[in-house]
């Protein structure tokens, strides 16, 4: 239970990191400092939550999961960008 609330924290924090590195290296797509926060956790909250389903949560242990949710921080704050205007 503790790692499961562990590797969600995880995942959220490196969601809006990987939203805001995002929204930094496209700066035509970012929403702000705030929204890319936001954008950010959902995608990576959503990364993590894949990642455990496809059973690939537990393979590479916490930097997995960081890397998983990062990116899928990232791609959540593209994919909303496109939709922005």
């Amino acid at each position: 239970m503790e790692s499961g609330m562990v590797n969600l924290l995880v995942s959220l924090v490196s969601g809006a990191v990987g939203g805001n590195i995002a929204g930094a290296l496209m700066k035509e797509k970012s929403l702000g400092t705030l929204w890319n926060s936001v954008v950010g956790i959902l995608g990576g909250g959503v990364g993590g939550a894949l990642l455990g389903v496809v059973g690939l949560g537990d393979a590479g242990g916490i930097l997995g999961t960081i890397a998983g949710s990062t990116v899928g921080g990232g791609l959540l704050l593209y994919i909303v960008s496109l939709f922005k205007k």
